[in-house]
């Protein structure tokens, strides 16, 4: 009887500790994405991402320069209408984001082409919408923008797609002092139809209405980035992503 007992017990702690630990996965319907101990469901250049202390770490250091963008890419799915959060932390010469709905490049390993979350150490893109290896810029921080429908003629001028009209604008200097430099924020992206938002710290930052059907993503990869220059540190954790 005595064994019985205690053999229940242990199958009561074990079970406690099976619905703890799907309660660390899941919360408020988000569910995280990595797991804070391996690179298991993401796939990168292990030359230039880690993961220790349950961060996810992107580093370029000097016996180890960066030729090309590189990512840590989450591969268990494309997602289309969804919110993601995230904590990052990043060194003052970084340059990093997210990127998400984008497409794997061709012949470049770990390398992503879609909508981008930017950030940055010095805290001057932080926040703002940038189509990486597409249409640049699609909104400054501060900026609710409409991108409209592509006629052919599009240009892309000081960094910016031309198509991209702006709604509502404020300072983005205004924005910038909820943005901590060398400590963790938190990114809070929702990205439902054609409309993206980028929120840091529960601030809105950009908000895009993508009306350019020819150019438009409406599910992909999701990937951070860690980007070519200087040696640089980015650090992320506590991903969780939620289907919309």
């Amino acid at each position: 009887m005595r064994l019985s007992v205690k053999y229940t017990l242990m199958c009561i702690v074990a079970l406690l500790f099976q619905i703890n630990a799907t309660a660390r996965q899941k919360k408020n319907d988000f569910v995280s994405i990595f797991d804070g101990k391996t690179l298991n469901g993401w796939e990168c250049d292990t030359a230039y991402w880690r993961v220790e202390n349950g961060i996810l770490i992107g580093e370029i250091i000097p016996a180890k320069p960066l030729k090309s963008n590189t990512f840590a890419i989450w591969r268990a799915g494309e997602p289309k209408n969804f919110e993601l959060k995230f904590q990052y932390k990043i060194s003052k010469d970084g340059n990093s984001g997210i990127n998400y709905r984008s497409e794997k490049v061709t012949g470049v390993p770990y390398a992503l082409k879609g909508y981008q979350a930017d950030i940055d150490g010095m805290n001057r893109y932080t926040g703002q919408n940038y189509e990486e290896r597409g249409r640049t810029t699609l909104a400054y921080r501060g900026q609710t923008t409409k991108v409209n429908a592509a006629t052919g003629t599009e240009s892309i001028k000081n960094n910016a797609w031309v198509s991209s009209v702006v709604v509502k604008s404020q300072s983005r200097d205004s924005l910038q002092q909820f943005i901590k430099t060398d400590d963790w924020n938190e990114v809070h992206l929702i990205v439902k139809d054609n409309r993206l938002q980028h929120y840091v710290n529960g601030v809105l930052m950009s908000d895009v209405t993508d009306n350019d059907t020819m150019n438009q993503k409406l599910k992909g990869w999701l990937g951070m980035q860690v980007h070519v220059g200087p040696p640089m540190k980015v650090e992320f954790k506590d991903i969780w992503l939620k289907a919309l």
